[in-house]
């Protein structure tokens, strides 16, 4: 492989430095370094940040490849300044068998657009009354460490605790949609003023802070990691805060949709809106922004849910729940979070890459920009402003609540192992 020498760029926002990279690793980081036979990228006022890394993608291969397969969602990972992905277990076949899973694996492998770490299901068929094959899913080649029934709720008690205990064997994580279903029967927007106001099924809040309060709880129990998958309320923040105050191993995730929109938008009836967890208040808002800078909640998680035109372009009763996400993960959370003074480019590099990484035990990803380390890296321009226009996405699927609104930064260049993903933010 070639040498690249990438020159003058804020290394996690720092002072402007020159990033060489040899092969597949990061041979030298400084100033003034020689370009030699390298290709030179100029990267001057640009952010270099290592590899980003998604804790929750939906692939949706096999099964569902009408809404995205597992090279496009790698590709619009890659355009988003993604390495490394999380796919979660909801396809079909359900990613419940070290098959299924190695398949998945195997798929990311061929792509060469990021890594994909495979996510197994909790339960057999996501159904929520018999374990999965735990085991096996960690033994086989996709080595499965992060184990969830996302899409639904592991809502018996006796069934998570003993997936918390199996997990335990290999340092594994049960990452958990926290969603009572009985409180949620018929849902469709958060309850309060604006679904009272529309005559919407209410989704209340106290039906995620219900089930993250029991989960925290058992983890502690059983001295095991529980993971929170989209956290999404006020509520939830104060009872992972408390969990974290006790010394107890949770996590927890937040979605760039829930940094930044409301159910205020609900009032459009576009159901490109509706989500789940569904977008909340303002003052939910607020409080997960918080909460991400403080720490309380580890990392932002994309929740990339692609569905094809006639999911979403329907009456809002009957379209399918989920947003994209991969392609504009960083552009709202600069938005939110950097542009609002929470967090600096280097607090951006620990919550979307050495956080998630780490919670997904995700070797050689998430780690620091230096020399010997591998050379997973994302180059952004933060001064770059731009309307979404989904029509240029690498995404299979175009549910994106970000058409027509301008969001600012840009993923120029994106480096697998030494290796342009992304140049001059074209997929190479």
């Amino acid at each position: 492989m070639s040498k690249i020498l990438i020159r003058g760029a804020k290394v996690l926002g720092g002072e402007p430095q020159d990033v060489l990279i040899d092969g597949e690793t990061i041979a030298e980081v400084g100033t003034g370094i020689e370009a030699g036979d390298a290709s030179v990228v100029e990267a001057a006022g640009q952010i270099l940040l290592p590899g980003l890394v998604d804790l929750h993608t939906h692939l949706r291969e096999p099964g569902r490849e009408d809404s995205e397969t597992v090279l496009t969602g790698t590709k619009a990972a890659a355009v988003g300044g993604f390495t490394a992905v999380h796919a979660m277990a909801n396809t079909f076949p359900v990613a419940d068998t070290a098959g299924v899973v190695e398949q998945v694996w195997r798929l990311g492998k061929e792509s060469g657009y990021c890594d994909v770490q495979p996510i197994g299901a909790v339960t057999v068929g996501l159904e929520g009354k018999k374990l999965a094959e735990l085991g096996a899913m960690h033994d086989s080649a996709a080595g499965v460490k992060v184990f969830s029934d996302d899409g639904k709720c592991v809502d018996d008690a006796v069934i998570m605790r003993r997936a918390l205990e199996y997990v335990k064997a290999f340092d594994g994580v049960v990452a958990q949609h926290a969603q009572e279903p009985r409180l949620t029967e018929g849902a469709q927007m958060n309850e309060g003023v604006v679904s009272a106001e529309l005559g919407l099924g209410g989704w209340p809040a106290v039906a995620e802070e219900s089930i993250i309060a029991r989960d925290v709880l058992l983890a502690a129990h059983v001295g095991s990691r529980v993971h929170i998958c989209h956290l999404s309320t006020a509520g939830s923040v104060e009872i992972v805060r408390w969990a974290k105050s006790k010394g107890w191993n949770v996590t927890a995730e937040v979605t760039p949709h829930h940094l930044l929109l409301t159910d205020e938008l609900v009032r459009s009836y576009d159901p490109v809106y509706k989500v789940n967890p569904p977008l909340r208040t303002e003052a939910d808002v607020m409080a997960l922004r918080e909460a991400l800078a403080d720490g309380t909640i580890d990392c932002v998680a994309t929740d990339h849910a692609p569905h094809p035109h006639e999911d979403k372009d329907c009456e809002w009763a009957a379209a399918a729940m989920g947003m994209v996400g991969l392609e504009t993960a960083l552009c709202v959370v600069q938005q939110t979070m950097v542009e609002t003074g929470l967090i600096d480019w280097a607090g951006v590099a620990d919550r979307m890459s050495f956080r998630p990484a780490a919670i997904g035990r995700l070797d050689g990803h998430g780690r620091p920009v230096s020399a010997g380390e591998p050379a997973n890296l994302t180059l952004v321009d933060p001064a770059y402003r731009g309307v979404v226009d989904p029509a240029g996405f690498a995404s299979r699927s175009r549910n994106t609540p970000y058409e027509g609104r301008e969001l600012p930064g840009r993923v120029t260049h994106t480096f697998l192992r030494g290796r342009a993903t992304v140049v001059d933010g074209k997929l190479a």
